[in-house]
């Protein structure tokens, strides 16, 4: 390209066309992202004060067992009891699970509702994918006429209730000076982990969440557990053929030996260096003329969005005022989290809430644990979760952001009361016979809570001497829909607007007693 004289070749940036559309408002979220900008201010009215200013959600993919977490039965027959010990906390009377060791130090730090459960028909609420819809929407039914099969699926006609982080980005956004979007997902929620009722539904696709893929792929088979540090269930006991690099492994791990995070990408297919875009007058008036010739209503105003959007550009690019940019942080603060895919996205979260961002989810991989559980619990899962989480605990506190961050951490379901193989005599992945573990178990299951609006200490619900089902009130994800509506100030008789215009309330369930301040 042939320049004026005196022009400063970084003046132009060489975006083509669809590099630009992605740029100004057509690759984050499906819609234009100034266009997501705009909408998001002008759908909700300034929000209620509630004690939080941001949520970080811990989903325990795959359903943690009650038993070897927050609930264990120490007088309990050993099929029921399993194979750990118990171990005091600073609550009298209280016992969690011997290796949470950490967690049971700081057990007056948070709280336990013990009888989470769904109360779908037993077809639902005792699998991943219908599961994974009522906890994340915060509803007890599944989309009339949906089965936990076809609820994976896009479907013609289904009504579809917002997730609880899309009815947060509509009830309590962003703050104006906040160019990030009010709810993100990560360490691998674009590409690893998809799973329904997470989307906007009703609510209409500018509420849909943000989801980075920020590990590095993880090619274990049937991958659990947080790289390095991961592992597969089917991993076979003979020592000669543990996953490595050995002429017996069954799979070879050293791809999955990286807990570095990168940066998001936050365009697709773009791929334009910062220092092109610092001249943003250039850029914006060149999307002008391209976005008048896409879009046939010119005579709306995509200043003051389009700003924030390239705001996001420019706050993702590394440095120190990317939240995404962990080599910010000293090597005592990240081994502080732990060198992992789950303390690495705890602390990205942590950054995140800083920025101003609304809600976090971080997804956990590994708690399903048919088999080898006590092997892959006591080795793998109980202590990164024990030192990832105690971490965030002992930093949020430390900042002075503990009183006004809600940290909440579930799975979608609990697992069975008594221990068995998953097929008896069957074979696993590796060829090895199964050996046993615990089940998909929806009438009760564990959630933690700590932070802005929670009554730290308390032990909330009590389950039968199986652990199976409650013997006092149990509560549903509608509950616990509303119990982080309540910490934000979102009131439990606001309404939302569908795409058409409809009025519906955010939710019909209610804060938990106890534990709400």
């Amino acid at each position: 390209m042939n320049h004026r004289h005196g022009c400063n070749h970084a003046d132009h940036p060489r975006l083509g066309r669809r590099e630009l559309l992605q740029v100004g408002g057509m690759s984050l979220f499906g819609v234009g992202l100034s266009d997501l900008l705009r909408l998001e201010a002008q759908a909700a009215p300034a929000r209620r004060q509630g004690r939080a200013k941001s949520v970080i959600f811990i989903f325990q993919s795959g359903g943690p067992s009650q038993h070897e977490t927050w609930d264990p039965k120490p007088d309990a027959t050993e099929e029921i009891r399993g194979e750990y010990g118990t171990r005091a906390t600073r609550l009298t009377g209280v016992r969690f699970c011997e290796y949470l060791p950490r967690l049971a130090e700081r057990a007056d730090k948070f709280s336990i509702v013990r009888t989470m459960h769904h109360i779908a028909g037993r077809e639902f609420r005792n699998e991943h994918n219908s599961c994974h819809y009522l906890l994340h929407a915060g509803t007890m039914a599944l989309p009339l006429g949906d089965s936990n099969a076809s609820i994976t699926a896009p479907r013609a006609g289904r009504f579809e209730w917002p997730s609880i982080g899309s009815l947060v980005a509509y009830a309590a956004p962003t703050d104006p000076g906040v160019a990030l979007p009010a709810v993100i997902e990560l360490p691998r929620g674009g590409g690893y982990m998809r799973y329904p009722g997470r989307e906007s539904g009703i609510l209409g696709p500018r509420f849909d969440r943000w989801g980075v893929d920020l590990a590095q792929p993880c090619r274990a088979p049937d991958a659990a557990g947080s790289c390095p540090n991961c592992f597969s269930h089917d991993d076979p006991n003979e020592a000669a053929r543990a996953a490595g690099p050995g002429p017996r492994a069954w799979w070879n791990n050293a791809s999955c030996r990286d807990a570095t995070f990168r940066l998001p990408d936050i365009g697709g297919t773009l791929s334009v260096p910062y220092q092109q875009l610092e001249n943003r007058a250039s850029l914006l008036a060149r999307l002008d003329g391209l976005r008048r010739e896409y879009d046939a209503s010119p005579q709306r105003s995509y200043d003051v969005h389009r700003q924030r959007a390239f705001d996001l550009l420019f706050t993702t690019r590394p440095g120190a005022q990317n939240p995404f940019d962990l080599r910010q942080e000293s090597d005592r603060m990240r081994d502080r989290y732990g060198r992992e895919e789950w303390g690495q996205g705890f602390l990205t979260a942590r950054r995140l809430v800083e920025a101003g961002v609304r809600m976090v989810q971080v997804n956990l991989r590994g708690w399903d644990t048919h088999q080898n559980a006590f092997r892959d619990l006591k080795g793998k899962l109980l202590p990164s979760i024990d030192h990832c989480l105690s971490g965030l605990l002992d930093d949020l506190e430390e900042r002075g952001l503990l009183d006004e961050v809600l940290v909440v951490m579930c799975g979608e379901m609990g697992r069975t009361p008594r221990i068995s193989p998953i097929t008896a005599g069957g074979r696993n992945a590796s060829g090895e016979i199964f050996t046993p573990g615990r089940h998909h178990w929806g009438d009760v299951f564990p959630c933690f809570f700590a932070g802005a609006g929670i009554r730290p200490g308390q032990i909330i619900g009590q389950t039968d001497r199986q652990g199976g089902v409650p013997v006092s009130e149990g509560y549903t994800p509608e509950d616990l829909a509303a119990t982080i509506f309540h910490t934000l100030g979102i009131g439990p008789d606001r309404e939302f607007h569908d795409q058409a215009g409809r009025p519906y309330r955010m939710t019909q369930g209610a804060a938990i007693r106890g534990l709400v301040s």
